[in-house]
């Protein structure tokens, strides 16, 4: 299925999840970007970026509601906190991208603990674990990180995250991904313990390969819509 956003009259949204507690870092730059290059693809379009860590919200709390027999709450999150209206915002969306940096190999805890809450609900305990969903739309996965782009291979940083793409595949449509390595953590090396880094080279990496990585982004959110689900 291809989304013919080009196409159409009918006004489209693109919500940016950035799940780094910095709201201007690196991540939230390349969500910026993938919103502007959706924004120049079309004069149709309503973007927004959400910054995760303004919330206050756990992850899922295993009541089951969502999952209740013959209830109101089945397929939906019923914890009432700061994510509450958010949860529905994002499910009726029409291309979402979520954004974060790599701790551990990893999501970071903040965007983990949305995803439970987003995608728990759709994800049911029918036959076959059928999804359930109000709607599917296309996604994207932003991943920055300290590490290089070698020393991500070597630990298997993919292997980490691609069982909760997968699922983000089932509820809605396997997202693109878009990775930005090696990059510039502090501001000011001098002030932390961090020799195993070289700043001066990390300095140069940025300065070259950094705006690669944001026109990447903004590539990517030009052809959302175009890609098949």
């Amino acid at each position: 299925m291809v989304i013919g956003l080009f196409n159409s009259d009918k006004s489209m949204k693109i919500i940016a999840i950035n799940g780094s507690p910095r709201k201007n870092g690196n991540t939230a730059i390349m969500c910026k970007h993938f919103l502007e290059g959706a924004e120049a693809a079309t004069k149709n379009i309503q973007t927004s970026l959400t910054n995760l860590y303004d919330f206050n919200f756990k992850g899922c709390v295993s009541c089951f509601a969502c999952k209740r027999k013959g209830s109101a709450t089945y397929g939906k999150c019923t914890r009432k906190d700061d994510i509450f209206e958010l949860l529905e915002e994002v499910s009726s969306a029409d291309g979402v991208v979520f954004g974060s940096p790599i701790y551990f190999g990893y999501f970071s805890s903040g965007l983990h603990c949305f995803l439970e809450r987003l995608l728990f609900p759709y994800t049911t305990y029918e036959k076959n674990f059928k999804t359930i969903a109000p709607k599917r739309f296309p996604t994207a996965m932003i991943y920055t990180m300290n590490a290089s782009e070698e020393r991500t291979q070597t630990i298997g940083q993919s292997n980490l995250t691609e069982y909760m793409e997968s699922y983000i595949g089932r509820v809605f449509s396997p997202p693109q991904l878009i990775y930005a390595y090696n990059t510039y953590q502090f501001n000011d090396y001098s002030v932390f313990k961090a020799e195993g880094f070289n700043e001066q080279e990390k300095a140069i990496y940025k300065k070259n390969q950094f705006p690669m990585d944001c026109k990447n982004a903004y590539n990517a959110g030009s052809i959302m819509f175009e890609r098949k689900m």
